[in-house]
């Protein structure tokens, strides 16, 4: 069931007093967009290594330990707190006089951003993984 009300890809409603919309309106317009996609955004992240952890076996099994684990979670938040460089961008636009022809281009970004990190995490795991 679709919620008629659901903003996620839209522009905030405009104030009724004819004021300009406030940081939490703003705000929570790209936390409800940005964080519904934060899954897809580790999904790429998580093929990519599991990808190259195929790719080499055995020879990744064998390179697989306790630190290894360790590195690879840590890699993982600092790729999240690089998602949250969105926020900036997002409501950077969303205050310029561009906040109605926004939600057309933020998936433009999400797929810039995502490429990139999966770009990162490639190289990354081919560093890990190699034999």
């Amino acid at each position: 069931m679709t919620d008629a009300t659901d903003t996620t890809n839209s522009a905030p409603p405009a104030p009724s007093s004819g004021t300009r919309a406030t940081f939490k309106d703003l705000a929570g317009n790209a936390l409800r967009y940005w964080e519904s996609r934060r899954p897809l955004y580790n999904a790429v992240l998580a093929l990519v290594v599991l990808c190259h952890f195929i790719s080499n076996w055995p020879a990744s099994r064998s390179i697989l330990t306790f630190d290894a684990v360790l590195g690879l979670f840590l890699l993982a938040v600092l790729a999240n707190i690089c998602y949250c460089a969105a926020y900036a961008v997002d409501l950077f636009v969303q205050f310029s006089g561009m906040r109605g022809a926004w939600p057309k281009w933020r998936w433009l970004v999400l797929g810039t951003g995502t490429a990139f990190a999966a770009v990162i995490a490639h190289f990354f795991a081919k560093g890990i993984f190699a034999p």
